[in-house]
């Protein structure tokens, strides 16, 4: 049982891969609004951070916000199949649309008041 995380930097493929979660039978995926650290200083104009000029000049015509979707996928076919499909979506991209990684998922206990 893992969680997939995907950081999604692009976030025009967002219902695509809501989508393909569905039609792979990914039972559910929370979704978070989520800021990089370099983004976070371009935007925010800390001053305080060295950081290259040119680097800083790259990421002001980046989009400061992006979403993080993660999901516990209990089989691990399943959650191969997932990120082969994720990564076909993605393939064709014109930029560097996110990154996605998986955690081991040791236990869960769903919480309830009875």
């Amino acid at each position: 049982m893992s969680v997939l995380f995907i950081v999604l930097n692009d976030i025009s493929y967002l219902d695509k891969i809501l989508g393909k979660f569905y039609e792979l039978g990914v039972s559910g995926a929370t979704i978070l609004d989520s800021q990089g650290m370099a983004s976070a200083i371009v935007y925010q104009e800390m001053e305080s951070i060295p950081l290259f000029g040119s680097l800083k000049t790259l990421l002001k015509g980046s989009k400061p916000y992006n979403k993080t979707i993660f999901t516990v996928i209990e089989d691990e076919q399943l959650l191969q199949k997932t990120i082969i499909e994720v990564k076909e979506l993605l393939k064709d991209a014109p930029h560097w649309a996110g990154v996605m990684f998986t955690i081991p998922v040791g236990e869960i206990h769903r919480l309830s008041n009875k």
